[in-house]
């Protein structure tokens, strides 16, 4: 009883407004267009610190602290890169064919530093996150999982997923303690069976549709001109039918292996993190958002941003064994506030 006594629930909440942050956005969207891109990392720089500043745990905001110059090199080296590869591929296909192999394996290598220098430069009561992982791991978490689900046509995706947030989960730190990710593979595969039942439901859709429109080609009493009509129309069905029910199954799968993962997830050995998406409370938030952004020409985008992220927080909290004020407090004792020099680390962002 004294046990249970002792835990106590802290969610999260987003206090931003899509007022504030469209002022933020547009003049982010003209400086980068009038600098040729180049305004775009100081762009990310001001937008992440504006979500990260406004999302709330236990009354302390987190906090965002790389420089726009390490985003500006990082984005630098990408397009150097990817340039170069497009020009080996149109000058020698063969060459171009081994330069991708190369990327590929060179991949997880960017995944792991990315995820080092943005777990670095994010702090929470000025006490810094860290990310321990290798080239190993992310391997098979961002190369041989979802090639692996894509060649079993998503029959493999929730152990690929269970790969993924172990990963990245088990390699996070925060003030030198550990993360670990426990998601059981049963779970992930219980959250798949919806989405699974939309794709195929959706496939024996297009495959009628378009047994449809070839009977209506084939049909000698209909006039040339209706009959190809008809054919782009099914065409154009055939199309929405396949976005919206893979937009959908999609969005199902990331609410409930989120839902999945953070429930079994533990900070500290006894720290537990918490999500309670709704499934089709998330789907109709995420694709609303796009087709208003969609309408609006992006002018709403910054309303759609700050929707989903106020969604995502106030459905996400951390079951605390104590008291987390208290906790904080020895943290930060133990590893020392933000310092200056901390912000001398090696690392630049690579945006791919």
């Amino acid at each position: 009883m004294d046990d249970v006594s002792r835990r106590s629930i802290e969610r999260f909440h987003f206090n931003g407004s899509a007022g504030e942050y469209f002022g933020i956005w547009i003049v982010n969207v003209l400086l980068t267009i009038l600098t040729l891109g180049i305004y775009s990392a100081w762009a990310k720089v001001r937008r992440l610190r504006y979500f990260y500043g406004n999302t709330f745990l236990a009354r302390h905001s987190f906090e965002y602290h790389a420089r726009p110059i390490q985003i500006l090199i990082g984005r630098i080296i990408a397009i150097v890169i990817l340039a170069a590869y497009n020009v080996l591929v149109n000058v020698n296909p063969i060459a171009g064919l081994f330069a991708f192999l190369g990327l590929l394996l060179l991949l997880p290598f960017l995944v792991a530093r990315g995820l080092r220098f943005h777990a670095r430069v994010s702090s929470y009561r000025n006490v810094r996150f860290d990310f321990a992982g290798g080239y190993g791991g992310a391997l098979v978490a961002f190369i041989i999982g979802p090639i692996l689900a894509a060649l079993t046509l998503g029959i493999f995706a929730p152990q690929a997923s269970r790969w993924h947030y172990r990963y990245v989960f088990n390699n996070l730190r925060y003030g030198g303690r550990s993360f670990l990710s426990t998601p059981r593979l049963g779970a992930l595969y219980r959250v798949w069976l919806l989405p699974a039942i939309v794709a195929v439901v959706s496939i024996v859709a297009i495959f009628g549709i378009s047994v449809f429109a070839g009977v209506l080609g084939e049909m000698e009493t209909l006039e040339e001109d209706y009959a190809q009509a008809g054919i782009i129309a099914m065409i154009y069905l055939l199309m929405l039918t396949l976005l919206v029910s893979y937009a959908l199954a999609g969005l199902f799968y990331a609410a409930g292996v989120r839902n999945v993962v953070f429930q079994a997830t533990v900070f500290d050995e006894k720290h537990r993190l918490e999500s309670d998406f709704g499934r089709r409370r998330y789907a109709w938030i995420a694709i609303t958002n796009l087709l208003v952004t969609m309408v609006t020409f992006g002018l709403m985008r910054p309303w759609a941003a700050v929707r989903m992220a106020r969604y995502t927080w106030s459905h996400t909290a951390l079951e605390m064994d104590g008291d987390l004020g208290t906790y904080l407090s020895e943290l930060k004792d133990e590893t020392g506030v933000v310092g200056a020099e901390f912000m001398d680390f090696e690392g630049i962002d690579i945006g791919f």
